[in-house]
């Protein structure tokens, strides 16, 4: 097996312990790996991790090397990964430091049993579609794509701003709102649900159009086919707008158009074979669950 590629953020001091069994499990196992250069200083500094590991820095990053990323940390840690795999078809699996982690959704306490399913061979792997955005200006360069969504939000101002959105080259509608949301199934329970967007099935071939505070209380979420191509057009008050693919910003003004389709590659995530999407929707909402009990 090739080594794993370990990915990370800076954590809480109350997750030390778990971190260290983590990487003395790794050493028991004889697993070999490479972690993330900046995130390997940190940990150097705070469980002691040995100086002589392997590191890899962003641009050197060869996904061919590895049989799998590892992230340690939330959602928003797993979602940088993709800036590193991109169309490698690297599979990345994401151990949850954070509090919801519908990507990241193996506990620090179930790690090591994770770590053993994967040395065995006893996972599969979910392919997630992902958007691409395209800009005359080239926002985002070649990291013009989102695994969970792209937004457009009202930028240093309490005002709307008004997105007109076209299908395919067909009117849909002005949006009045502090911003819109474009997400994929694998977004549909990140941003776009807390702004009362449906959840749909990773494997559904949808984007979802959710408006984000509304000044119309009519308008509601569309899902339209991920065959669809968007466009989308600004207005308001303030010349200038931020746009959002997932965990990375830039501004935009008024006079960008950006025209948004489902990419050409995938993101493939490792399931373990205990794990499913619909067992992980019913423990991270706590559905079926009574408080009064």
């Amino acid at each position: 097996m090739k080594p794993f590629a370990i990915y990370g953020r800076e954590f809480g001091e109350e997750h030390n312990k778990r971190i260290i069994e983590f990487f003395e499990f790794l050493d028991s196992k004889g697993a070999k790996y490479s972690v993330y250069d900046p995130f390997a200083k940190f940990l150097q500094n705070r469980i002691g991790l040995s100086n002589q590991i392997t590191t890899y820095s962003k641009e050197d990053f060869n996904a061919s090397e590895f049989e799998i990323m590892l992230s340690i940390g939330g959602d928003g840690t797993m979602l940088d990964t993709t800036t590193f795999i991109k169309n490698s078809k690297l599979p990345i699996l994401g151990l949850n430091t954070g509090r919801l982690g519908f990507l990241s959704s193996i506990n620090l306490e179930h790690m090591e049993e994770a770590i053993d399913q994967i040395l065995k061979g006893a996972y599969m792997i979910d392919t997630r579609s992902v958007l691409k955005a395209v800009t005359e200006e080239n926002h985002f360069g070649n990291e013009n794509f989102a695994l969970n969504e792209l937004t457009i939000h009202k930028k240093d101002t309490q005002s709307m701003i008004a997105v007109q959105v076209y299908v395919d080259g067909k009117y849909l509608n002005t949006y009045w709102s502090d911003g819109l949301i474009i997400a994929t199934p694998t977004g549909s329970t990140a941003y776009s649900l807390s702004c009362g967007g449906p959840i749909i099935l990773p494997s559904s071939a949808n984007f979802i159009i959710t408006p984000v505070a509304t000044h119309n209380l009519t308008v509601r979420p569309v899902l339209i086919s991920d065959q669809s191509v968007i466009t989308l057009k600004m207005d308001g008050r303030n010349s200038n707008f931020l746009m959002s693919m997932d965990s990375r910003s830039t501004t935009i003004n008024e006079d960008c158009v950006i025209t948004v389709m489902k990419n050409d590659f995938e993101i493939n995530l490792v399931r373990l074979k205990s794990h499913s999407f619909l067992k992980t929707l019913r423990h991270k909402l706590h559905w079926g669950y009574d408080r009064r009990n």
